[in-house]
């Protein structure tokens, strides 16, 4: 079937070596505008890490797949959002009690941090996004009168301490979480019912009902990128992918510092 819709994850696959979009990715995001297919970003991140690229690739009113599909936004709205609740919050926290391991909690564009230690400023230069401070504990107090819980839970430390964590959380919440470790200091905590497919299956539902799986391409270099690449018509890996994605992917481009997705895109949606 045509392929009428694009999907990209955003770190590792999107931007070029100054994490930034290219000029060739801007022109081929440009083509494929002009021909009406939306190129829609989805990521772990929080949406205003996002806007910045939405701009810069003039795509601000195309739809926002978030915290890999734990919030879809259309016109800046929510049209689904699923969160960690907050006693499993509580339980993080406990198990974190000694305050080695730095926990960002994350609610639609709310960021907290308790300090802006080593972490917070590292994933602060990477987003462009600034958090706020605040106490887990408040936090929590503030979340729990509100009713909401977290869209993603970021632990960032040394890597002894995020294995006992992580070996703590599987034998308690298995069934709940998703538990995603992109590297030996950083695990991405989300709600187990929620993945980028599930996002991009919410998304077609609601806003593109005339479009299937079969119509889709998507661009990913990350193991929570798998599903998502396996289960559309064209999943692509760019070619600094891990070896796991690169095995499962349909096709190959290259890495997302030589343009692999502005090459991509000019092959499957035919100009130069």
């Amino acid at each position: 079937m045509p392929l009428k819709i694009a999907f990209t994850d955003i770190d590792g696959t999107l931007l070029n070596k100054e994490r930034v979009p290219s000029e060739a990715l801007k022109n081929s995001v440009a083509n494929i505008s002009n021909k009406n297919v939306p190129f829609i970003l989805i990521s772990s991140r929080m949406p205003s890490a996002m806007y910045h690229i939405q701009r810069d690739l003039k795509i601000e009113n195309t739809p926002l797949i978030c915290y890999n599909g734990g919030l879809v936004l259309v016109n800046g709205k929510p049209i689904h959002s699923t969160e960690i609740s907050v006693p499993t919050i509580q339980e993080i926290a406990r198990l974190n009690a000694d305050k080695k391991i730095h926990v960002s909690l994350y609610n639609n564009d709310d960021w907290y941090v308790e300090s802006m230690d080593y972490w917070a400023l590292r994933e602060e230069n990477n987003t462009k996004v600034s958090p706020s401070l605040k106490s887990i504990e408040n936090v929590i107090l503030d979340w729990k009168e509100k009713g909401k819980g977290a869209h993603k839970i970021m632990c960032m430390g040394a890597k002894e301490e995020l294995d006992v964590l992580i070996e703590n959380l599987e034998k308690t919440h298995a069934n709940e979480l998703h538990l995603y470790r992109s590297k030996d200091t950083y695990v991405e905590i989300a709600n187990k019912k929620i993945s980028k497919l599930t996002g991009i299956q919410t998304l077609l539902k609601h806003q593109y009902p005339n479009f299937s799986l079969k119509n889709c391409i998507a661009f990913g270099d990350n193991y929570n990128d798998i599903e998502m690449l396996s289960a559309v018509e064209t999943g692509v890996a760019v070619k600094n992918a891990k070896e796991e994605v690169l095995k499962i992917a349909d096709a190959t481009t290259d890495t997302n510092h030589n343009d692999g997705v502005a090459k991509a895109l000019a092959k499957y949606f035919e100009f130069c």
